[in-house]
């Protein structure tokens, strides 16, 4: 990969379905490729299809839409070293930037100005060994963090890395969510209403919103 050329998944302008953005229109840009491989991914699509773009022609797309807020995603977009310069190209636009990122992928070459939404791997992901967890020290008060949750062990797994780094009080919000489909929601509600736990519970109003499995939403 270069730094002046990204492959593309797909981009598209939708509602934003998570995080404490859930609801506002969003353009988003999936990049291509992933290290990881997550029991319960919805987006296998994106490890291998897609194209390659110049970064001012992805910039220049997101930007057309119109929209104040963008989100960078995946796969994980920060293996390719491209990604950079757009994110800059597009907070110089005045756009607020959202970065998905896994939180396997070292964080401290983002720029301070995007917003990171990182999604610690919980056990039932399979993935948990490849937390990269010194990117903790890169969290800021406007990030977030986000548990996917499968079941009762990944759930006191999640509130117990939450209350031991202390996490709601040196990020914006601590989210958790239910693998769609395998963990009845009502289930996690009564697990966080029980702990008091000071987290976000969040549903992907995306896959509410439309069928679960569509792509550019």
């Amino acid at each position: 990969m270069t730094d002046d050329r990204l492959c593309i998944n797909e981009i598209f302008f939708s509602i934003q379905g998570e995080s404490t953005w859930a609801g506002r229109p969003c353009a988003f840009v999936r990049l291509t490729g992933c290290n990881l491989r997550c029991s319960w991914c919805d987006t296998e699509y994106a490890f291998h299809e897609g194209r390659m773009m110049p970064v001012e022609e992805v910039a220049a797309q997101i930007i057309g839409y119109g929209c104040d807020l963008a989100e960078v995603t995946g796969g994980e977009p920060l293996l390719q070293p491209a990604v950079h310069p757009l994110i800059a190209r597009m907070l110089e636009a005045g756009i607020t930037v959202l970065v998905e990122t896994s939180g396997a992928s070292d964080v401290s070459r983002l720029d301070a100005r995007a917003i990171k939404v990182m999604d610690l791997k919980c056990p039932g992901s399979g993935e948990s060994a490849r937390n990269l967890w010194t990117n903790l020290e890169h969290l800021t008060s406007r990030d977030e963090v986000k548990f996917v949750i499968a079941d009762r062990a990944d759930y006191d797994w999640a509130r117990d890395v939450t209350l031991r780094h202390k996490l709601a009080a040196r990020v914006n919000a601590v989210l958790m969510s239910c693998v769609f489909g395998r963990l009845e929601p009502a289930l996690l509600a009564g697990w966080i209403l029980a702990d008091r736990l000071p987290v976000r519970m969040q549903l992907q109003m995306h896959k509410h919103i439309w069928a679960p499995d569509a792509r550019g939403v």
